[in-house]
Order: structure tokens, then sequence, then C-alpha cells
């Protein structure tokens, strides 16, 4: 229980970013934002199959391929076969496709297909910690995840294929990588995984692990990598939260926080990133960056001191539960 893996840093690089989402990156800035996050210390990186549709995974390699292996921690996910197409597929919230389709595929040899793919966009000899990617009720109509998620917890599913890939060894951890609680506290329950992505569900905006995911890996001895600490950019500025445009209640809850981070001068920010890093079942925190610039602006703000005073008054005034882990001295990277 004590041996499942861990990604090498707690700071890393989400790949959302090479992916294209949003906006297109070119390949040259793609390469300067990994090295500018190796110059900065940071050691875990993630990418999926559905990120570009192979575009992420292809210049993650690129970047990477050069660096010693045992040096870093690389997560890819499973979920989706990518099939040669030559119109290429765009699919929201990326704006950029190589040439291949997305296929659904939740079952054991799917798994270990989408893991032999990742392998070759790569050009890397193996992948740490691997993902069940979307498989949640966000992404699919309540019938189609029960339908999916039946067949990658049930004989012959993803769940029985990851974990037969981390016993031979071509794996060093699995988990599920989504946007929601449900499906992992559910994956908890009929599997044996080690480290779970979840995006977005423990941030200043909302602490929905707190009730019971977060004490039941806890028990489990499973760690947590946080994505989208900013919730889509939205805690750093932007308009979008979860992936779409943020509602009015959305924007009064931020303006609640931006008004107790300037009465403390603190940076909201540095504020997010450091939050999530605070609970001990979180192993890393994995914001997305497209440029060196928005890269090096997060290792900066992953050691900023804030006051503790800071913290103290978003609980007193209802912004963040009593029973949220507060950030004592300032994580590093």
């Amino acid at each position: 229980m004590n041996q499942r893996y861990r990604p090498i840093t707690h700071l890393g690089l989400g790949g959302t970013g090479l992916g294209d989402m949003y906006h297109t990156t070119s390949d040259e800035a793609a390469r300067t934002t990994v090295d500018a996050a190796w110059d900065a210390g940071i050691r875990y990186f993630d990418t999926a199959p559905h990120y570009g549709a192979g575009l992420s995974e292809h210049r993650f390699g690129q970047a990477l391929r050069r660096r010693p292996r045992e040096d870093y921690t690389l997560s890819t996910k499973v979920g989706r076969l990518l099939r040669p197409d030559p119109s290429g597929e765009i699919a929201a919230p990326f704006v950029s496709s190589l040439p291949f389709r997305r296929v659904v595929d939740y079952t054991a040899d799917g798994a270990r297909r989408a893991v032999e793919d990742s392998l070759q966009r790569l050009a890397l000899g193996h992948i740490d910690i691997v993902y069940v990617h979307d498989l949640s009720p966000d992404q699919f109509s309540r019938a189609e995840f029960e339908h999916y998620f039946a067949i990658a917890a049930g004989p012959g599913g993803a769940f029985e294929g990851l974990v037969r890939l981390r016993e031979e060894g071509l794996i060093k951890g699995w988990g599920m990588g989504v946007n929601t609680v449900e499906p992992c506290l559910r994956c908890l329950r009929q599997s044996d995984p080690d480290i779970f992505l979840l995006a977005g569900r423990y941030t200043l905006m909302e602490t929905t692990p707190l009730a019971e995911f977060f004490p039941l890996c806890a028990e489990r001895g499973a760690g947590v990598v946080l994505g989208g600490p900013f919730n889509s950019g939205f805690l750093a500025g932007g308009e979008h939260y979860d992936y779409r445009p943020a509602g009015p209640d959305k924007h009064a809850q931020r303006e609640r926080l931006r008004q107790v981070a300037a009465r403390h001068g603190v940076d909201l920010a540095a504020a997010a990133l450091q939050f999530g890093a605070a609970h001990p079942v979180v192993a890393a925190t994995i914001p997305g960056a497209s440029s060196p610039e928005h890269l090096r602006r997060n290792a900066t703000l992953m050691a900023i001191e804030i006051p503790p005073a800071f913290w103290r008054t978003l609980v007193d005034e209802g912004l963040l539960p009593p029973a949220a882990p507060l950030p004592g001295a300032a994580p590093g990277v």
C-alpha cells in the first residue's frame, strides 16, 4: 500500500496546451515550454491521445526524448484509440488535430493498444502512469456512462487490463483521469487503482472531494493529482469554467475571492495553485501552460509566500470549509 507510485515532483505540466486547447501553439513554443518546465525543476508531465488527436503526445515526445528517461514522470491516458483519418477530427475545446479520429474503447485490449500507440507517438520506452480518460457522466449520457463503466470495470475491461500491465511492469501505476468524483469513488471500490487525476473539483471554487473521496483515498493508499487548479483558467483571470463560459454565480464567487486576496495583498492565482497541494492525499498539481511565460509564472506562483491570515479569512467568510487543510510554509516544486 505504501509502495504505490507517485510523480517525482509536486508541480507538473498538464498537456492540454500542447494539444492546442482554445488556441493554436507552434511546435517551437511547445518545445520551449517543456524546456522551461525542465529548467524550473518540473519533472512530471501529463498528456493524452485526446489532446489534439495525438498532437500533445507527439510534442511531448519531441521535447522529452533527449532527456534521461529515469529523471521524470510521464502519464498519459486510455479510453480513446486514434484511427487514421486524413481529415483529422477537431473536438472542442481543441482547435487542432493530427490526421486521426477518436474511437471510444474501454476494454483491456483497447487499453493495451492505446498504451502501445502512445509509446509510438511519444517515441519513448515506457510510460509511468496511465489514467482511464473521461469515463465520467459529464462526458456521456447517464446510460452511455453506465454502459462504458460496466465495460471498464468488468471482466476484460480497462481496469483489469491496467492492473495486468502494472503487474507486468509495463506501467508503474494507474487510475482514472476525469472531471467528476463519482467514477473515482466507484473505481476505488471495485478495483485496485494507485492514483487519480481529478480536474477542477478541488480548488478555491469547489471542494467536493473532502466529503468522501479524499478520505477513501487515504484509507486505500491512493494518491491524487489535481488537474485544472485554475478551473480552466478562471481563477487566473480567464472567462471559462469547466471548459465553457462561466456563469454569473461563478463570477460572483470569484469576485469574493478577489476581494479577500486584495485585502491581504495576495495573488489569487498563487493561492489557487497552492491550495490543493496542502491536502495530504494530493501527490501533484498540474496546471496547463502553452508558453514558456505561462510555465515560469506557474513555478513562481507555487513558491510565493502567502500569509496564514489570508487562508483563515477564506474559512471565516465561508469561502473554504473548515475541514480543508490549509497551506503552511510555501510549497516547493
